[in-house]
């Protein structure tokens, strides 16, 4: 596949040069510092009277566990929404779509370059979010033993790679908000609709989620496969989740990106 290959390059060199790229890793970043921050004057002006307490001051391994819980609400959704909403549509604002064209490749090529560099920054962010929870949770509080959603407690080391294993659980949802950002790009031609759409979209599960008489509904939700990683906190290990999610967010992603290469494909420039 030389000609993915060569699009899936070109994407990220120019991911490289772009602002909502730099604002997406850098929410990444900051978010987890400021979190600990949070806890640490927190904790110094009220004790241990917070939530998540116990398990944010006994062992930093928590930071990152706790920021992805939160984060699903609108922070990486939100993140991955700024680069999936735009690739698309940027070059329909630019008027570069209709030259990429005339190049000696096919749409569906250019597509497939455009989806893995976007899957490629969804990686990046989560892995360095959780990188950076993991480093200042640890200055905070220290890299010691973590307590699952069990009760046992797991040696440092393994939690670590609980960690690292919970982040990659994390990208499957991830993926399916990846494959709708760029259905509205490729749809509405527009980059701050397509952001907002996708992120208004992911809001919407979280809504759905919480709405009285929708329980039987749940498990189906794309909000609630944020959750899946959380089986792996458990003794033993619960997979129940973790399948789930595959496919649930299977539902979600393949119709949508199928959805969105038919568009992108099919599109007509010829008019501008």
């Amino acid at each position: 596949m030389p000609g993915v290959a060569t699009v899936y390059r070109w994407e990220l060199t120019k991911l490289r040069y772009q602002r909502r790229t730099y604002l997406g890793l850098g929410a990444a970043v900051l978010v987890p510092i400021l979190f600990v921050v949070a806890v640490h004057f927190r904790h110094d002006r009220h004790g241990g009277d917070f939530a998540f307490s116990s398990y944010l001051t006994r062992s930093g391994l928590a930071v990152p566990l706790v920021i992805l819980l939160f984060g699903a609400v609108w922070l990486f959704p939100l993140i991955t929404a700024l680069v999936a909403g735009d690739i698309i549509a940027s070059e329909d604002h630019n008027g570069t779509l209709k030259t990429i064209f005339t190049r000696s490749l096919e749409r569906g090529q250019i597509f497939a370059g455009k989806a893995f560099a976007t899957a490629t920054y969804a990686v990046v962010a989560v892995l360095l979010a959780g990188t950076v929870g993991v480093i200042a949770g640890s200055i905070q509080s220290g890299f010691n033993p973590l307590q699952s959603l069990s009760g046992t407690v797991v040696s440092a080391p393994k939690a670590l790679e609980l960690v690292y294993v919970s982040l990659l659980i994390y990208l499957i949802p991830i993926a399916a908000i990846v494959s709708i950002g760029l259905l509205l790009s490729a749809v509405t031609r527009n980059s701050a609709a397509a952001v907002v759409g996708t992120l208004m979209f992911s809001l919407l599960m979280q809504l759905l989620g919480i709405l009285p008489g929708l329980t039987g509904a749940q498990p189906y939700l794309l909000s609630t496969q944020f959750n899946a990683w959380q089986g792996l906190l458990r003794t033993p290990i619960d997979w129940a989740p973790i399948v789930r999610a595959v496919w649930v967010c299977a539902l979600y992603a393949v119709p949508a990106l199928f959805a969105a290469l038919l568009v992108f494909v099919r599109r007509d420039v010829a008019g501008g």
